[in-house]
């Protein structure tokens, strides 16, 4: 995972990015990346059992066509500590899935920024030794790419699946956070070029959640500024409407529990304002979903 920054999408809005991905995911490939394995069949979820005490989260859970399950991580440096979170990761999803049947074959994917030339390929410890499908996104060409991608939306053409793949993780062919930074904002900018509604929202939900670690306040507030407008925005706020209903409304009200109406609406209120969703839609969220008056909603905003 690459190093933290002071800001990451807030777990349920996250949540919602990769249920965005998740659908368009689907059938595609991850040779683009430099990962030879078979295409995509359906997006797991991340956030595994915890072991000890604390959840642990990855990058990406695919299951493939063949059958196995590809865990993938994107990684800036290379660290004895994150081999020993490959095999935590590893052991958590066997947990996950015991109940299904183990699965048979399981893969770990590490795709390395252009920070990283060189990995290792195993990580041994005696008894255990795991065995690491790496890719250098070093290997890409970020100017060539960004150059074709801008030249087909100039002439109003639609990006091949291909092409939409490298422009999600263009950010993170560059080398050094500042470059990487604004590569996000660039990257940004193309995908709003995206003539398809359901190719846009794919292309930005994609940026949004691969950039996740290397994205600063500034970038952050640019990259939320763009998704107002989009249809992304929304479904955030419908995510967002039905954590409230289902922790408000079908806990709180069938179980005569006031708290947990106020639970609710403060997961609406955080999930909402998190991602910029201007005050006044989230009032009449308030007022609409728990039939609030203005005064009252504005006040909880406070």
């Amino acid at each position: 995972m690459i190093q933290k920054e002071k800001r990451e999408i807030a777990y349920q809005n996250k949540d919602v990015l990769s249920k965005i991905l998740a659908e368009n995911f689907k059938e595609k490939s991850l040779k683009v990346y430099g990962v030879k394995v078979p295409r995509i069949k359906e997006v797991l979820p991340t956030n595994l059992p915890a072991i000890q005490v604390n959840e642990m989260r990855l990058d990406n859970l695919f299951l493939l066509e063949d059958g196995s399950l590809a865990v993938i991580d994107y990684e800036s440096e290379v660290k004895r500590s994150n081999q020993l979170k490959y095999v935590n990761y590893i052991v958590r999803v066997l947990e996950r899935y015991k109940k299904n049947g183990m699965p048979k074959n399981i893969r770990m994917i590490v795709i390395y920024t252009a920070d990283v030339k060189t990995a290792p390929k195993r990580f041994s410890a005696g008894c255990l030794t795991l065995r690491m499908e790496r890719a250098f996104l070093g290997k890409m060409n970020p100017e060539a790419m960004s150059k074709q991608i801008r030249v087909k939306l100039e002439n109003k053409e639609p990006l091949s699946e291909e092409e939409q793949m490298k422009l999600i993780i263009l950010p993170l062919a560059y080398k050094g956070k500042e470059r990487k930074r604004r590569a996000v904002k660039e990257a940004v900018e193309l995908a709003k070029q995206i003539p398809g509604d359901e190719e846009r929202t794919f292309a930005l939900s994609g940026i949004l959640v691969f950039a996740d670690k290397i994205i600063d306040d500034e970038t952050a507030e640019y990259v939320k500024e763009v998704l107002r407008m989009t249809k992304v925005a929304q479904l955030l706020m419908e995510e967002g409407r039905q954590d409230g209903w289902k922790k408000g409304q079908q806990d709180g009200w069938r179980k005569g529990q006031q708290d947990e109406r106020r639970e609710g609406i403060k997961a609406l209120i955080n999930s909402l304002k998190s991602f910029s969703i201007p005050d006044e839609m989230i009032v009449n969220q308030l007022m609409e979903q728990y039939r609030l008056n203005k005064d009252d909603a504005r006040a909880l905003l406070k």
